[in-house]
């Protein structure tokens, strides 16, 4: 299940985010803090006796690096504060270093590097048994091979011995080549569905006239079906070597035992002979603007404007970044007050990778069906290249660094994602790069902010479209590398934070530990734990109306959501994020039918505050006409870019096939057509209305997990909520099984070069049923995973899908929860992918699965589920659910006894009481040709 780094805004749907990894200028620190450091790396050092043929170079921040004789590098980042360890195998190789004729090259290596070995022969089933999320990413200058699984001793030395074998030992065989050729050609067909991804691919392209840094990491057509395997194990020979990796522990472990692991499963790999080739080329300054043009079939037009920047590595990089924000983000940025509030764009974007050689920055509008691409064009080029005469203010620097400082705290404090994106500075020559980037952004001088943006938005260095001629063109300036020495020199690491003690996240433990309560009339749980740097998720649902009071409201609930926060009676839009970025929080709200969620990402000092202001958000919301108009040109937006893609038309069309409601019912499935009506007919007033009747607390539930202030955390509920009940009071809504007639549905998006299946199939049972163990793993047996029946005849043995899946989608009251499979396959591959499909569920219902499978999935689906127990979001999530339905987890105990007990025969008597071939809704959409 390899993944390929693509465009970050793949649906370019509303809610754009700028990138925010990358550097800009280093700052002094105190000999002091130096000598500090020093100090406590040495005591580090002595404290834990290294394995033969080891040697520690460095400790930054919590962070230690080891080098191993053949030269591995290796980085522990120790973190008790979740019950999982990631584990990170980077090798320092992309699309950059491909040759003429290998584009795509790393990207299908790493895809075979999950074909086995002759030690491993069946690397994602051993995933799957293990209950390993497990994955891998190709990008310009890094692959890298990652598992996050929950802490256990045996899947880490396992995983560790895995990676070790298959840094040279992988098979890299042509029948593995063949069988998988498919499976890339359809992630290619993926990327080529979505006008966003190719429309960065071609101005990227365009941009770069040598550099690899041109070429899709995904490569070229004729490249990649006509790889030469000689060629390719070559590639694998020169870059997949220890002394060109690094190797990435965090999470909850003991260093030394891994460092002892870690030494032991590397000892038989020897330090490599080859020398690795010296990559040279870079491109000229830019001397005019570029433009392409893509035409393809639906969507929404889209514009992009890219410049070239500075390395990662070069202290400019911190002001691109923060340029990138001021420029790209909303509803402060220049671009969104300049296009967006103005209604010439729908959204707008940007995105600043920080990259080893010089990269570039790009900067987007999306408009909504009507807006003038030329007007929008004008004013998006106007804004950005108008720096010169109108320079960055004071205010505009501080506020963009505030929100970069504050995502990379976000990103430091959870061990998974340091673990992860250690990976970019990897690439961009030195891990310690990760925290000089935030040394340099604190320490960014509006001169320095004003005279980058200059340099870098030039007409002459912009790549958007047509090429026009210039008189005079000016220059960015010559592209350089970077001296790494020179540019660590200066550095000097803050103190390393505190270890967290470690959380048991046992269902009985969890019980133990979260305390009930009630306020202002709100079901409370909340479970304190340490976290690192304090971090604190939480959620918010209310709930409220009925059927009949419900119905005939189209879109004005999900619509009144989004208006949240767009500020209140006291608090401007402005002001509402500033806040927000003040008491460094997060903040999302979501509608459902009946319910209003609010997800919170905060710190135990702020979260009483942000509490506050979510409850004068909910409150007094504001309203205004200028952001209700912004969100349905958004929406409508994103409508326009789904009509033509074919998850979203089957999807649509599945929805309404044997719906029984009628227009107006929460229940019914509107056409997209409808949906715009709806859309198109929100008024204010409705949304007033709306708020006035059906919101309070007459049912809420909310649930926190991590370092929380519990009676602060009560307060701040009592003093914000007190005394606020909906008029409206709250029934749930029945949704009974309906009986739906059995059919195949086929429907033509044309230009599509990737298409779908999905099965869709009622089931008469709800997660409290006897036969809710048995039939969940049935299903995970047969389409969970990548040891599951479909993936492996699929995606393994046949190679026709990037993805294939089968689900459940649980109801906890009624009798009528959803089993569903799906897979995305090339449009010519149908026939085969539903063969395929139906042959692997009647051989699955004819004789079921063997005790083997059963013990792999057994062992594989309890490991997901003490995963899924380990990250604070999902706790709190599933903690305030729990309010809801009367439960606690308990119950999840006794459904792991349950998994843990079942027999072959038991799963097999589920599967065929409950999945019934001959009752199946499939549905296909594609560009099929005759």
């Amino acid at each position: 299940m390899s993944q390929l780094v693509r465009a970050p805004w793949r649906a370019l749907l509303p809610a754009l985010l700028v990138c925010t990894a990358g550097l800009g200028l280093t700052i002094p620190a105190a000999q002091a803090q130096a000598q500090a450091q020093a100090q406590g790396a040495a005591a580090t050092a002595v404290a834990m006796a290294l394995p033969a043929g080891v040697r520690r170079v460095t400790a930054v921040e919590g962070i230690e690096e080891y080098r191993l004789a053949n030269g591995l590098q290796v980085l522990l980042v120790p973190d008790d504060s979740k019950p999982s360890t990631t584990v990170n195998l980077t090798f320092r190789v992309g699309s950059r270093h491909e040759n003429y004729g290998e584009t795509g090259m790393a990207h299908l290596l790493e895809h075979l590097m999950f074909k086995g070995s002759p030690k491993h022969p069946k690397v994602w089933a051993e995933f799957t048994r293990r209950g390993l999320n497990a994955n891998g990413s190709t990008w310009l200058d890094r692959t890298n091979y990652t598992a996050t699984f929950a802490a256990s001793e045996d899947n880490l030395r396992w995983y560790l011995g895995w990676q070790a074998d298959a840094m040279v030992n992988s098979f890299i065989a042509r029948k593995d080549l063949d069988s998988e050729m498919t499976v890339v050609r359809n992630e290619m067909e993926m990327g080529e569905n979505d006008p966003g991804s190719i429309l960065f691919e071609r101005t990227v392209a365009a941009m770069y006239q040598w550099h690899n840094y041109g070429h899709s990491t995904i490569g070229a057509r004729a490249d990649v079906e006509n790889v030469d395997i000689p060629r390719l194990q070559a590639f694998y020979r020169t870059y997949y070597q220890p002394d060109n990796a690094t190797l990435i522990v965090s999470g909850r472990f003991e260093p030394a035992k891994v460092l002892g692991w870690i030494a032991r499963a590397y000892a038989g790999v020897p330090r490599p002979t080859r020398v690795l080739p010296r990559l040279y080329t870079l491109d000229p300054v830019q001397d005019g603007e570029r433009e392409v043009t893509l035409r393809r079939v639906g969507g929404v037009p889209l514009l992009y404007a890219g410049y070239h920047v500075p390395p990662g590595a070069h202290p400019d990089h911190a002001a691109v970044e923060v340029l990138a924000l001021l420029m790209g983000d909303a509803p402060a940025g220049r671009l969104h007050r300049a296009l967006t509030e103005r209604r010439l764009a729908a959204a707008t974007f940007a995105f600043a990778p920080g990259l080893a050689d010089p990269g570039f920055a790009l900067f987007g509008a999306q408009l909504a069906p009507g807006q003038d691409p030329a007007e929008a064009r004008a004013a998006m080029l106007r804004t950005l290249e108008s720096v010169a005469s109108e320079p960055v203010t004071a205010e505009e620097l501080q506020r963009a660094r505030d929100k970069w400082l504050n995502d990379w705290e976000r990103a430091f404090s959870d061990p998974e994602v340091v673990g992860i994106s250690l990976s970019e500075t990897v690439a961009q020559g030195d891990w310690r790069l990760f925290f000089l980037a935030r040394d340099r952004v604190r320490a960014l001088t509006l001169d320095t902010l004003q005279r980058v943006a200059v340099q870098v938005l030039l007409p002459a260095n912009r790549t958007l479209g047509s090429y026009v001629p210039t008189e005079r063109p000016q220059r960015a300036p010559q592209p350089q590398r970077v001296d790494l020495a020179q540019a660590m020199a200066g550095f000097v690491p803050q103190a390393a934070a505190d270890r967290v003690p470690p959380f048991d996240a046992s269902p009985a433990n969890i019980d133990r530990r979260t305390e009930r309560f009630s306020e202002a009339g709100i079901a409370a749980a909340v479970l304190a734990k340490p976290t690192r740097g304090g971090a604190v998720q939480a959620v918010l649902t209310l709930r409220f109306g009925d059927e009949k009071s419900l119905a005939g409201q189209g879109q004005v609930p999900s619509m009144l959501a989004e208006l949240l926060d767009k500020g209140s009676a006291r608090l401007s839009r402005q002001q509402v994020q500033d806040r927000l970025s003040a008491l460094k929080t997060e903040l999302a709200f979501s509608a459902g039918a009946g319910r209003l969620t609010v997800s919170l990402q905060s710190r135990r000092e702020h979260v009483a505050d942000a509490l506050a202001l979510v409850a004068e958000l909910l409150r007094t919301p504001a309203l205004p006409a200028d952001a209700l108009e912004e969100v349905r040109r958004q929406t409508l937006a994103a409508i326009e870019q789904q009509r033509k893609e074919p998850e979203a038309v089957l999807a649509n069309a599945l929805a309404r096939h044997g719906n029984p409601y009628p227009p107006g019912d929460v229940r019914y499935a509107r056409s997209f057509d409808e949906i715009v009506r709806d859309v198109e007919a929100v008024r204010l007033e409705q949304l007033r209305a709306f708020h006035q009747r059906f919101y309070g607390t007459g049912q809420a539930q909310f649930a926190a997990v991590g370092d929380l202030d519990v009676p602060a955390l009560r307060r701040a509920l009592r003093e914000g909520f007190a005394g606020w009940q909906a008029g409206e009071p709250f029934a749930r809504i029945p949704q009974p099984r309906i009986e739906v007639a059995p059919a195949r549905l086929v429907f033509q998006t044309p230009d599509k070069q990737n298409a779908t299946m999905s099965v869709q199939l009622a089931l008469p049972l709800a997660d409290t049923d006897p036969d809710y163990p048995a039939l969940m793993m049935a299903n995970h047996l047969l389409g969970g995973g990548g040891n599951s029946r479909l993936w492996k005849r699929i995606r393994e043995q046949d190679g026709l899908s990037y993805n294939v899946y089968s689900g459940v989608a649980w109801n906890p009251f009624e009798p009528n929860s959803g089993w569903s499979a799906g897979a995305i396959f090339a449009p010519q591959n149908q026939a085969k992918v539903e063969a395929a499909f139906r042959e692997e569920l009647a051989r699955a219902l004819k004789d079921g699965f063997s005790a083997a499978e059963l013990a792999e999935g057994q062992r594989g689906l309890l490991a997901f589920r003490q995963l899924g127990r380990a990250q604070d979001a999902g706790l709190a999530a599933a903690l305030s659910s729990n309010l809801y339905l009367g439960r606690d987890f308990a119950r999840a105990a006794e459904v792991d006894r349950a998994l843990a007990a079942l027999t072959p025969a038991q799963v097999l008597e589920a599967l065929r009481k409950y999945v019934l071939p001959e009752r199946l809704v499939s549905g296909f959409a594609g560009d099929f040709k005759p």
